[in-house]
């Protein structure tokens, strides 16, 4: 195959792979509608409220494993159109919890999509990673991080538009209507993930009969002895967590400070995050590292996060963009950072990072009940030391190694 069909090749896969990680951002999405819906309409705390992006991100420490254990034994492609199939009971879950207007149905549900999300993401993050060369692959992923992002805001928007009504206003009872659409959506996409162009691909030294082309990772027996990759899925944790905050709490803040049409509030964090994106496309690999795009990104997570809790309450939500401007490069950064060099052990490693995902489920649920004791502005001090132990990863965490 000449370097044109090649490149070709990998152009198709990243197309559809785009596509999937758009579904990943609109599953995500959907939480954003749903906190101030059930807030209101079934009369819970915030905190409580926040525990659907628990039972959301809950999954990825049970399933991580066990999603790069089926990745192995029937590939990628299978294992996306896998997960669109377990997304589809889950959509069918949410119909079921809102004619019963049931909180803890709403998180069972939240809980099989989150499910169905591990299996995804253990499949499309490491696939994008290894489709080319690793110093390019947060070039890669911030094309499909534009892609998810972008997914955010389009889901509370979606449901307002099917249901007809705009946040403040929707009955627990109307949001089970446009689930009807989104189920059939998503069994297209498992449907075309089966029949879709996508190679398989496998890392460096990923074969026992290539062990060679990772001499870093030829003598090692565990993930355990790759420090840069725990320290990496430490890091991911608290970035998840606070990413999270930045896109799925902008609708609830402009719904609790009074801002008319909060849905609309839902694109503050997606356009910073798209910024950061374009400038990772423009800048990496060739006019700047990836691990300098970390450091940068995380002192300007640190001055946005301090902007938000220290500007008046109207302007603040602004600050919430910048706060997602400085999360935008950190996902395509952390991955190849933290996967670098492992080798035959690159499926566990991407699975160890997979359940790392699940600081989504912690850090807004803290969130949650530090809005309910102070304000819900106050609350986003809980994203200044995140911020800062993320620049330590940028700074010197990568670049542990042992012998």
């Amino acid at each position: 195959m000449n370097n044109d069909q090649k490149s070709a090749k990998i152009g198709i896969a990243l197309a559809f792979v785009g596509v999937l990680f758009f579904a990943i951002g609109f599953a995500l999405g959907i939480n954003s509608f749903l906190v101030p819906v059930l807030k209101e309409g079934l009369s819970l705390p915030s905190g409580v409220t926040y525990l659907l992006y628990g039972a959301t991100f809950l999954p990825f420490i049970l399933f991580g494993y066990p999603a790069s254990m089926t990745i192995a034994k029937i590939g990628y492609k299978k294992t996306m159109s896998l997960s669109f199939a377990i997304f589809a009971v889950a959509f069918a879950l949410f119909i079921v919890s809102a004619d019963a207007a049931n909180f803890e149905l709403f998180l069972f549900a939240s809980f099989v999509s989150g499910t169905a999300n591990a299996f995804l993401q253990a499949s499309v993050n490491p696939y994008i990673t290894i489709l080319g060369p690793i110093e390019s692959a947060a070039r890669r992923m911030s094309i499909m991080g534009i892609c998810n992002k972008l997914a955010w805001p389009i889901a509370p928007l979606f449901l307002s538009f099917v249901i007809g009504k705009e946040i403040e206003d929707t009955l627990v009872t109307d949001i089970s209507s446009p689930f009807y659409i989104i189920i059939g959506i998503f069994i297209v996409l498992g449907l075309l993930s089966l029949l879709a162009p996508l190679p398989e691909v496998k890392a460096a030294g990923e074969d026992a009969d290539d062990a060679d082309e990772c001499a870093y990772a030829a003598n090692k027996t565990s993930i355990w002895q790759f420090p840069h990759l725990l320290f990496g899925a430490l890091t991911l944790f608290v970035y998840v967590g606070i990413e999270t905050l930045a896109l799925g709490t902008a609708v609830d803040y402009a719904s609790t400070i009074g801002l008319a049409n909060a849905s609309d509030y839902g694109w503050v964090p997606s356009i910073g995050l798209v910024l950061g994106y374009i400038c990772g496309i423009i800048f990496i690999p060739k006019y700047l590292s990836q691990s300098k795009a970390l450091v940068i990104c995380s002192f300007i997570g640190i001055i946005g996060s301090i902007a938000i809790v220290m500007l008046p309450v109207e302007t603040s939500i602004w600050a919430v963009g910048a706060m997602a401007l400085g999360c935008s490069l950190m996902w395509p950064a952390l991955w190849p950072l933290a996967m670098v060099d492992l080798g035959k052990f690159t499926k566990q490693g991407s699975s160890l990072l997979v359940m790392a995902i699940a600081g989504g489920a912690v850090i807004p649920i803290i969130f949650g009940f530090l809005k309910d004791s102070f304000t819900m502005q106050q609350a986003y001090w809980i994203c200044l030391p995140c911020f800062a132990m993320i620049l330590l990863y940028g700074l010197y965490g990568h670049k542990i190694r042992t012998k």
